[in-house]
């Protein structure tokens, strides 16, 4: 049997005469709702915006400016961009976009298949189901550099990873082991969190949906797929796009793990090389810049593509519809 839709097994009830039942708020509350909220949220959006802005602006003035040994810094334009894009440095920076954009891509793919399937188990009732929510969520609980240090500890080459594997790896030995040693870590780290935030979203799911799909006869995974899984998309939507934006600026677990070795570089860490390490000011502000300017670019398009859809349906009219 078909499941039908979730809009439709939730619709309002129709009145006498015919017509929907008014079951939520009208457009003048959620009006005064919508600005109640916006007051709410100001001070933290004015804070937030002051806190950002000083280093953002800094950094951008600072990235037009040469690197002198002694003396002033004279203005350079955009020659410190054309260094990092075109110039002399364009291999080192191009490695670390396609090792940020690689460490994206697959952590984000596997921690979000390895949340979902986590938070499916976490939500149903059995026995010491507390004792297993705690454990799950303690990898995500410590500290990233204890995690780090940890997974250097095991992945040595008498460590705990190759005696279960059989293997001899030097996991920080060649290029490939290394990147793999970073992904395990911080899907190990951070799939907890993937978990927690689709946990919530499953606990929001109105029981009686699946009796009713339930008694249509629909197997269990029509009942996710018709159900589960549309329902969870908003809590789903958030996870990737908090893990997503994460990974763009990921830094303190690949310097502990790797330090960079066997080009495992990430952006964030050639920023922070280039204005502590190396002291060129103006090239790191470039480098800053470029990494903000990406990471707003992917933030933007994610929130315009997978976000809007699966938010168009919980505001305006379309939250009158729940």
């Amino acid at each position: 049997m078909t499941v039908p839709p979730p809009d439709a097994l939730r619709a309002r009830p129709r009145t006498a005469s015919g017509t929907r039942g008014r079951t939520g708020p009208g457009r003048g509350e959620r009006a005064v709702e919508r600005r109640l909220a916006f007051w709410l949220l100001l001070p933290t959006l004015v804070a937030l915006g002051l806190i950002v802005a000083y280093p953002v602006t800094r950094a951008v003035v600072r990235s037009v400016f040469d690197d002198p040994i002694r003396g002033d810094p004279d203005f350079v334009g955009f020659a410190n961009y054309a260094e990092a894009l075109w110039g002399f440095e364009r291999v080192e920076f191009w490695n670390a976009f396609a090792n940020t954009v690689l460490f994206t891509v697959v952590t984000v793919t596997i921690e979000t298949l390895l949340g979902l399937a986590m938070a499916l188990v976490m939500h149903r009732a059995f026995r010491g189901r507390g004792i297993v929510r705690v454990a799950v969520l303690l990898p995500w609980a410590l500290p990233t550099a204890v995690s780090a240090v940890m997974w250097g500890w095991m992945l040595q080459p008498d460590g705990v990873v190759n005696a279960l594997l059989g293997t001899d790896i030097v996991w920080g030995g060649s290029e490939w082991p290394a990147k793999w040693s970073i992904i395990f870590a911080e899907v190990w780290k951070t799939s907890p969190f993937v978990a927690l935030l689709i946990l919530a979203g499953l606990q929001t799911i109105p029981p009686h949906l699946y009796e009713a799909a339930a008694i249509d006869g629909a197997s269990a995974w029509k009942r996710f797929t018709s159900i589960t899984l549309p329902l969870v998309k908003p809590a789903l939507v958030v996870a990737v796009l908090f893990r997503t934006l994460d990974a763009l600026r990921m830094y303190d677990l690949p310097q502990i793990l790797t330090g960079g070795a066997n080009n495992t570089d990430t952006l964030s860490m050639l920023v922070v090389q280039a204005a502590t390490s190396e002291l060129r000011q103006g090239y790191g502000g470039a480098l800053s810049t470029i990494t903000f300017l990406f990471v707003f670019l992917c933030a933007f398009l994610l929130i315009r593509t997978i976000g809007a859809n699966v938010f168009a349906g919980f505001g305006g009219e379309g939250g009158a519809r729940r």
